[in-house]
Protein backbone atom coordinates (compact mmCIF):
# COMPACT_ATOMS: atom_id res chain seq x y z
CA UNK A 1 0.00 0.00 0.00
CA UNK A 2 1.35 3.10 -0.88
CA UNK A 3 1.87 6.01 1.61
CA UNK A 4 -0.53 8.43 2.18
CA UNK A 5 1.12 11.55 1.77
CA UNK A 6 0.35 15.13 1.16
CA UNK A 7 2.01 18.82 0.47
CA UNK A 8 -0.60 21.83 1.05
CA UNK A 9 1.42 25.17 0.27
CA UNK A 10 -0.86 28.59 1.37
CA UNK A 11 0.16 31.75 1.19
CA UNK A 12 -1.22 35.17 2.56
CA UNK A 13 -0.54 38.72 3.20
CA UNK A 14 0.32 37.72 6.70
CA UNK A 15 2.19 33.98 6.07
CA UNK A 16 3.86 32.04 3.52
CA UNK A 17 3.20 28.10 4.51
CA UNK A 18 4.47 24.73 3.04
CA UNK A 19 3.81 21.86 4.73
CA UNK A 20 4.41 18.33 3.82
CA UNK A 21 3.09 14.84 5.49
CA UNK A 22 3.58 11.10 5.32
CA UNK A 23 1.31 9.65 7.57
CA UNK A 24 2.86 6.15 7.03
CA UNK A 25 6.29 7.26 7.87
CA UNK A 26 9.03 6.97 10.88
CA UNK A 27 8.85 10.17 12.85
CA UNK A 28 11.47 12.32 10.64
CA UNK A 29 10.89 15.82 10.70
CA UNK A 30 11.96 18.93 9.60
CA UNK A 31 10.55 22.27 10.97
CA UNK A 32 11.23 26.09 10.48
CA UNK A 33 8.59 28.50 12.01
CA UNK A 34 10.92 30.96 13.69
CA UNK A 35 9.11 29.94 16.97
CA UNK A 36 11.62 27.76 18.87
CA UNK A 37 9.04 25.85 21.33
CA UNK A 38 6.58 25.91 18.15
CA UNK A 39 9.30 23.80 16.27
CA UNK A 40 9.73 21.84 19.15
CA UNK A 41 5.94 21.27 19.70
CA UNK A 42 5.65 20.22 15.30
CA UNK A 43 9.33 17.52 15.88
CA UNK A 44 7.31 16.31 19.34
CA UNK A 45 4.13 15.58 17.39
CA UNK A 46 5.93 14.19 14.40
CA UNK A 47 7.97 11.45 15.81
CA UNK A 48 5.25 9.96 18.47
CA UNK A 49 3.07 10.35 15.45
CA UNK A 50 5.52 8.54 13.54
CA UNK A 51 4.57 10.91 10.93
CA UNK A 52 6.94 12.38 8.25
CA UNK A 53 7.00 16.44 8.80
CA UNK A 54 8.40 19.14 7.01
CA UNK A 55 7.00 22.32 8.11
CA UNK A 56 8.77 25.89 6.53
CA UNK A 57 6.65 28.91 7.50
CA UNK A 58 7.45 32.49 7.20
CA UNK A 59 4.97 35.03 9.05
CA UNK A 60 5.20 37.71 10.43
CA UNK A 61 6.39 37.60 13.54
CA UNK A 62 7.04 41.11 14.25
CA UNK A 63 3.79 41.45 14.65
CA UNK A 64 3.52 38.27 17.00
CA UNK A 65 3.19 34.98 17.05
CA UNK A 66 -0.69 34.44 16.59
CA UNK A 67 -0.78 34.71 12.74
CA UNK A 68 2.00 31.66 12.39
CA UNK A 69 0.74 29.78 14.67
CA UNK A 70 -2.84 29.53 13.57
CA UNK A 71 -1.92 29.65 9.68
CA UNK A 72 0.52 26.48 10.36
CA UNK A 73 -2.67 24.67 12.25
CA UNK A 74 -4.55 25.59 9.20
CA UNK A 75 -2.23 24.36 6.67
CA UNK A 76 -1.84 21.10 8.63
CA UNK A 77 -5.36 20.65 9.14
CA UNK A 78 -5.44 20.63 4.98
CA UNK A 79 -2.59 18.41 4.76
CA UNK A 80 -3.67 15.41 7.17
CA UNK A 81 -7.48 15.65 5.76
CA UNK A 82 -5.75 15.32 2.20
CA UNK A 83 -3.48 12.30 3.50
CA UNK A 84 -6.23 10.74 5.59
CA UNK A 85 -8.25 10.65 1.72
CA UNK A 86 -11.20 8.86 1.53
CA UNK A 87 -11.13 7.10 5.00
CA UNK A 88 -11.63 3.56 3.77
CA UNK A 89 -9.54 1.14 6.55
CA UNK A 90 -8.97 3.49 8.52
CA UNK A 91 -9.95 2.80 12.41
CA UNK A 92 -10.97 6.75 12.69
CA UNK A 93 -11.37 7.29 16.56
CA UNK A 94 -8.50 7.17 18.82
CA UNK A 95 -7.14 7.97 21.99
CA UNK A 96 -4.46 8.57 24.25
CA UNK A 97 -3.34 9.49 27.94
CA UNK A 98 0.24 10.89 27.66
CA UNK A 99 2.30 11.46 31.34
CA UNK A 100 4.70 13.74 31.41
CA UNK A 101 6.54 13.92 34.58
CA UNK A 102 4.11 15.43 37.15
CA UNK A 103 1.25 16.27 34.15
CA UNK A 104 -1.26 13.71 33.15
CA UNK A 105 -2.77 15.09 29.43
CA UNK A 106 -5.85 13.18 27.45
CA UNK A 107 -6.41 13.15 23.55
CA UNK A 108 -9.56 11.95 21.66
CA UNK A 109 -9.86 11.87 17.66
CA UNK A 110 -12.91 11.44 15.57
CA UNK A 111 -11.97 11.63 11.83
CA UNK A 112 -15.68 12.42 11.73
CA UNK A 113 -15.64 15.01 8.89
CA UNK A 114 -17.32 16.87 11.39
CA UNK A 115 -15.18 19.89 13.13
CA UNK A 116 -15.38 20.39 16.42
CA UNK A 117 -12.58 21.33 19.51
CA UNK A 118 -13.15 20.85 23.15
CA UNK A 119 -10.10 22.37 25.03
CA UNK A 120 -9.15 21.86 28.33
CA UNK A 121 -5.82 22.86 29.41
CA UNK A 122 -5.00 25.17 32.42
CA UNK A 123 -1.37 27.37 31.97
CA UNK A 124 -0.57 29.45 33.77
CA UNK A 125 1.86 31.51 32.11
CA UNK A 126 1.65 34.16 28.88
CA UNK A 127 4.64 32.42 27.49
CA UNK A 128 7.01 29.70 27.04
CA UNK A 129 10.08 30.54 24.96
CA UNK A 130 8.64 32.52 22.80
CA UNK A 131 5.64 30.96 22.12
CA UNK A 132 2.06 32.68 23.45
CA UNK A 133 0.46 30.18 25.66
CA UNK A 134 -2.81 30.93 24.62
CA UNK A 135 -1.70 30.16 20.82
CA UNK A 136 -1.68 26.70 22.04
CA UNK A 137 -5.60 26.68 21.70
CA UNK A 138 -6.00 28.25 18.83
CA UNK A 139 -3.57 25.45 16.86
CA UNK A 140 -5.33 22.82 18.18
CA UNK A 141 -9.06 24.69 16.82
CA UNK A 142 -7.64 25.23 13.47
CA UNK A 143 -6.21 21.71 13.08
CA UNK A 144 -9.17 20.71 13.94
CA UNK A 145 -11.66 23.19 11.88
CA UNK A 146 -9.50 22.85 8.51
CA UNK A 147 -8.79 18.89 8.93
CA UNK A 148 -12.67 18.15 10.04
CA UNK A 149 -11.95 16.29 12.85
CA UNK A 150 -13.40 16.29 16.27
CA UNK A 151 -10.80 17.00 18.83
CA UNK A 152 -10.86 16.73 22.40
CA UNK A 153 -7.81 17.70 24.76
CA UNK A 154 -7.78 17.44 28.38
CA UNK A 155 -5.65 18.37 31.42
CA UNK A 156 -5.94 15.83 33.74
CA UNK A 157 -3.48 17.57 36.18
CA UNK A 158 0.02 19.21 36.10
CA UNK A 159 1.58 22.09 36.59
CA UNK A 160 4.69 22.58 35.12
CA UNK A 161 3.36 24.45 31.49
CA UNK A 162 6.11 23.21 29.15
CA UNK A 163 5.20 19.46 29.92
CA UNK A 164 1.28 20.29 29.76
CA UNK A 165 2.00 21.61 26.55
CA UNK A 166 4.13 19.48 25.25
CA UNK A 167 1.90 16.45 26.81
CA UNK A 168 -0.81 17.55 24.54
CA UNK A 169 0.87 17.57 21.32
CA UNK A 170 2.31 14.03 21.89
CA UNK A 171 -1.02 12.94 23.14
CA UNK A 172 -2.71 14.04 19.81
CA UNK A 173 -0.01 12.69 17.88
CA UNK A 174 -0.50 9.18 19.36
CA UNK A 175 -4.43 9.10 19.29
CA UNK A 176 -3.87 10.61 15.05
CA UNK A 177 -1.74 8.00 14.86
CA UNK A 178 -4.38 5.42 16.27
CA UNK A 179 -6.96 7.15 14.16
CA UNK A 180 -5.90 6.84 10.57
CA UNK A 181 -4.62 3.59 11.13
CA UNK A 182 -5.76 0.81 9.23
CA UNK A 183 -7.82 -2.16 10.80
CA UNK A 184 -8.01 -5.11 8.74
CA UNK A 185 -12.07 -5.74 8.95
CA UNK A 186 -13.02 -2.66 7.62
CA UNK A 187 -10.90 -3.05 3.96
CA UNK A 188 -12.88 -0.88 1.19
CA UNK A 189 -15.29 -0.06 3.76
CA UNK A 190 -15.38 3.42 5.84
CA UNK A 191 -16.51 2.68 10.18
CA UNK A 192 -19.63 4.69 9.73
CA UNK A 193 -23.64 3.41 9.80
CA UNK A 194 -24.13 6.22 7.17
CA UNK A 195 -21.42 4.65 4.86
CA UNK A 196 -19.46 8.04 4.31
CA UNK A 197 -17.16 10.55 6.79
Amino acid sequence: MADRCATVNRKTAETEIEIEINLDGSGNASVDTGIGFFDHMLISFAKHGFFDLKVKVQGDLFVDSHHTIEDTGIVLGQAIAKAVGTKQGIKRFGSFMLPMDETLVLSAVDLSGRPYLVYDLDLTTAQVGYMDTEMVKEFFYAVSYSSGMNLHIKQMYGSNNHHIIEAAFKAFARALDEATGFDSRLTGKIMSTKGSL
